[in-house]
């Protein structure tokens, strides 16, 4: 078949980027976005994780240009032997630091800004072990929290640190958790955890349910990377940091269409020239939706009231279940959330009607059911008078 002019004079560039995490392909979608909006490359693309081989025919290969979250080494080697442009995104080591990547500093003390407005005291860290990136983060968190404590409450400001290994030498699953949820016991409460990313926190939150720990009220967790599929599959879903990824993949791009132009040096990048890209935002979910608590009984209250309120839950059932007297409730319930019992369980049965507008085609009378009102009406009532609309309209808007 003839080739185009056209078709000739394209680039051929390697992706050698995972497409098993969410972090991987908002990498990959951000330089999608670079191409479709400047360039038009001949891309090689694969399935792959971190720890995925390089084909050995690459190591041969005398393409155009190469981006790379890849550990081998080889091929970076190999690249800058035959002099093809080879911009690297992994970020593992600082020996050889990334072109592009998060800024972890801001990861950290954002994680820090969002435990501390709800009136945590105590903190930890759960990472692993020889991961520039997850140690950045680490870092950055217990300096944000000492700093905003300052040294007047210097015992608050220690920030625990549980670590161990990744991808190479990972402990079995069993051992891990029995190890996290030794942790998370002896950690003082109620606790602020920082997870190095959604993976980590689900594992810490499962720790906790193994301790019998309850979560958000006596443990609030936040990971990174907001994928949505580990944060809503743990129990509670978990607040996630949100990266920029998508602009990490776009600067990539950018910077290897410069490396294939002679506008841009080969190589390893200089402090510099390295591009460190802001996170996004903060996406809340469950295991932070509170305000530290240091009453037993009340953290016992109001998870109860988290556990059940979809059951046809009354003050009266939950005085029933805890060791807290009527008034005392009442009065630690408007203190920390501005509200009273009564309403903190409105607020758990909305957000289950919330969810499964969002998340199912369910009718509003098996919604109702579901979320704990006898009466669809009831809830349709209640939905609008405290969300200023009706749930369907909700629903529309969600999608």
């Amino acid at each position: 078949m003839a080739t185009t002019d056209t078709e000739a004079v394209k680039p051929h560039v390697a992706l050698l980027v995972e497409t098993s995490s969410v972090y991987g392909r908002e990498v990959l979608a951000g330089i999608m976005q670079y191409l479709r909006l400047h360039e038009d490359w001949s891309v090689y693309l694969q399935q792959r994780d971190l720890q995925s081989s390089v084909p050995e025919w690459l190591q041969q290969w005398t393409g155009d240009g190469i981006i790379s979250r890849s550990n081998d080494v080889r091929l970076r080697d190999a690249s800058n032997q035959r002099g093809i442009p080879f911009l690297d995104l992994m970020d593992r080591s600082d020996d050889i630091p990334p072109h592009v990547r998060s800024n972890d500093a801001m990861i950290g003390s954002m994680a820090a800004d969002h435990l501390l407005a709800k009136d945590f005291r105590q903190f930890g860290f759960c990472g692993f072990e020889d991961e520039a990136w997850s140690r950045r983060r680490q870092l950055a968190f217990a300096d944000a929290v000492h700093q905003r404590l300052g040294d007047g409450d210097a015992a608050a400001a220690k920030c625990d640190v549980f670590e161990s290994r990744w991808l190479e030498g990972a402990a079995s699953w069993d051992v891990e958790q029995n190890a996290l949820a030794d942790w998370v016991t002896q950690l003082p409460k109620p606790c602020g955890i920082l997870a190095c990313n959604d993976l980590r926190g689900q594992q810490v939150l499962d720790a906790c349910d193994t301790a019998g720990l309850s979560v958000p009220e006596e443990v609030a967790v936040i990971g990174v990377d907001n994928d949505e599929l580990v944060c809503e599959f743990a129990r509670p879903p978990l607040t996630s940091i949100v990266p920029d990824a998508t602009a990490v993949g776009f600067e990539a791009a950018r910077q290897l269409s410069e490396m294939m132009q002679g506008k841009r040096p080969l190589g390893a990048p200089t402090l510099e020239s390295q591009v460190i890209v802001a996170p996004r935002t903060i996406q809340t979910r469950l295991s932070t939706d509170v305000v530290a608590i240091d009453h037993p009984g009340v953290v016992a209250a109001l998870a109860y009231i988290r556990e059940h309120a979809c059951s046809g839950l009354t003050v009266d059932k939950v005085l029933e279940s805890v060791d807290v007297s009527r008034s005392t409730l009442e009065r630690q319930v408007r203190r920390y959330l501005g509200r009273t019992p009564q309403q903190e369980i409105r607020h758990v049965q909305l957000k289950r009607v919330r969810q499964l507008l969002r998340t199912t085609n369910l009718s509003a009378e098996q919604i109702a059911h579901r979320a704990g009102f006898d009466h669809p009406e009831y809830m349709h009532y209640v939905f609008k008078r405290d969300l200023g609309m009706t749930p369907g309209q909700y629903r529309q808007n969600a999608h």
